[in-house]
């Protein structure tokens, strides 16, 4: 037997012979309430055109090796078809899901080409049946189906032993229904002879059309290549029937709404953005002395255009600079944008923190900690996290923490929960940025304990987002949300600052050893310009993910 095959050698033995510890299903803490009824939301099916497609969350094990197990979808309906399997790591819950497919009878007429079939027949892309044995049983098989012409495999079928699979075990989805589809987190390796990827679609986003089907890519190629050679599933009901009305949007709000902790030493606290208006926040104008008091609401903030640099928010001047700087917990509401996701099967509703001010920055060095005066600071801090629902149930699927020009989605297996299923969001001190769990986050290098110190802890000082909330932009709904004034402000929420943030991080380097000082430096000049940014944020609506998907 070669170096990978006895890697993967029965449905429920490793190595050695020692058991595998198959994974146990999800669930959040708390039932689901009765969602408020009204279009296709939480119905269970969901039309994307010509087909409905229905997504399963229980499994039954096929075969499983030390690194993962393989699944294929159980209680499907009559009527509907697989479209491959499911493969997850070994050692975590099971969270997947498999899309089942049936097509829609209205179209079985009016198209020459049905939109699904049986495939042809099936290629064997890996196993790791030993020939020289008779026995090979326990052996796993991986199998892409044969598509007829015009049509194309969403999945890969896995089989224990070498018999070939029945051709009615899944279906071929045509060519025009499909999507391409991208590699994005490995599952297992299988030796050199193959790599396992979790797949999700290459167009994302408000306008992104593409489906997850749950299925996983098998690569044998050993190039690295981010592009799947399974597609995905297109929707092309330009409806998007199952995104939720407000009623329901406000039933998600209230269900999931997360609190939001401050570190119990955070000095610069949120408010709401009437507060700051109210309390002196003033609008500037480029070659103008002097500003002008913001209208509550924002409406006599420049609407629309792009951030050219000809105006600017700022705090008041004088005494109540200080106060305004602070922030007021009380008045703090979070800002609701509701959008689709994965093609309107999922519902991205991403809640916007401001922050007066953005404090300035820790490093750490070794066991060394420096407390900046500048770098880090400046006024009007914008931070969010998203929350992901599944349209098909109003289930919560994961929550994305963004963390300073980046950030990463966190499945809700993975969540700390407060209430019911009402998760935690720990908010960095001074500088905001969203983690799931208490600690000390480093941005720069873990390993050599180098970098800037993201602090988050449970304290006094919350905020409750399923009460304290605004819901400011839902474009599936037209004019059901009317967006804020402040809202079509593109330009930026600060001044721009003249001293030169990096000379701090220069002095802090001069007292370290030698040997440490051009490591330090090499990962302090690698970690995100916003770290060092001497400009005051543009709003929400000009980030990437208010129309992109989010950086994970």
């Amino acid at each position: 037997m070669d170096g990978w095959s006895w890697l993967c050698c029965g449905r429920s033995k490793a190595a050695g012979g020692a058991a595998v510890q198959l994974p146990e299903p999800f669930q959040l803490p708390a039932p689901l309430p009765a969602w408020p009824q009204g279009g296709d939301f939480a119905k269970g099916t969901i039309r994307i055109g010509e087909l409905d497609v229905v997504n399963i969350t229980k499994f039954r094990s096929i075969w499983s090796c030390s690194g993962a197990s393989f699944y294929e979808p159980e209680g499907v309906s009559e009527g509907f078809h697989c479209l491959g399997h499911y493969a997850q790591q070994n050692g975590r819950t099971l969270l997947g899901f498999l899309l089942v497919a049936r097509e829609v009878a209205s179209h079985l007429l009016i198209n020459s080409k049905p939109a699904l079939e049986k495939p042809l027949d099936y290629s064997l892309v890996w196993t790791n049946a030993n020939l020289s044995e008779d026995d090979n049983s326990e052996c796993g098989c991986l199998w892409l189906p044969s598509p007829p012409n015009g049509y194309k495999a969403l999945g890969y079928v896995v089989t224990k032993g070498p018999k070939k699979p029945s051709l009615e075990a899944v279906r071929c989805v045509r060519d025009d229904l499909t999507d391409t589809c991208e590699n994005f987190r490995s599952i297992v390796s299988m030796g050199n002879a193959c790599q396992i990827w979790e797949t999700r679609p290459c167009h994302r986003g408000a306008r992104g059309h593409g489906i997850p089907v749950g299925t996983f890519s098998c690569e044998t190629d050993s190039t690295e290549s981010k592009k799947s050679g399974i597609p995905c599933l297109k929707n092309l009901d330009s409806n998007l029937r199952a995104m939720p009305n407000l009623e329901q949007i406000n039933a998600l709000i209230k269900h999931y709404g997360p609190t939001v902790f401050f570190h119990p030493q955070e000095t610069y606290l949120p408010s709401s953005v009437s507060w700051f208006f109210e309390n002196g926040a003033t609008l500037h104008k480029k070659d103008k002395e002097g500003g002008d008091a913001i209208l509550p609401g924002g409406s006599n903030l420049p609407a629309g255009g792009t951030n050219d640099g000809e105006y600017w928010i700022d705090l008041p001047d004088g005494k109540r600079n200080e106060y305004v700087k602070v922030g007021n917990l009380k008045s703090a509401e979070l800002y609701a944008h509701v959008k689709p996701a994965h093609g309107g099967t999922f519902t991205d509703i991403a809640m916007w923190v401001f922050c007066p001010f953005n404090g300035p920055a820790t490093i750490k060095v070794g066991f060394a900690s420096f407390a900046l005066q500048k770098v880090g600071r400046h006024t009007g801090d914008w931070e969010h996290f998203t929350l992901r629902v599944s349209n098909f149930s109003g289930e919560l699927s994961s929550i994305y923490f963004s963390q300073h020009s980046g950030g990463e989605w966190v499945d809700a297996c993975n969540l700390e929960f407060i209430s019911g299923n009402k998760a935690i969001v720990y908010s960095s001190r001074n500088g905001h940025a969203s983690y799931p769990h208490p600690g000390c986050y480093l941005i720069g290098s873990e390993k050599l304990g180098v970098g800037v110190r993201n602090d988050v802890a449970r304290s006094d000082l919350s905020v409750d987002s399923s009460q304290q909330y605004k819901i400011i932009s839902a474009g599936h709904l037209g004019d059901a949300v009317v967006e804020p004034c402040w809202l079509q402000y593109m330009r930026e929420w600060g001044p721009s600052v003249t001293y030169n943030s990096r000379s701090e991080i220069d002095t802090v380097l001069s007292f370290l050893p030698f040997f440490l000082r051009f490591t330090a430096e090499a990962i302090f000049n690698s970690l995100p310009a916003e770290l060092y940014e001497e400009e005051g944020p543009t709003g929400p609506k000009e980030k990437n993910n208010w129309e992109g998907d989010e950086r994970g």
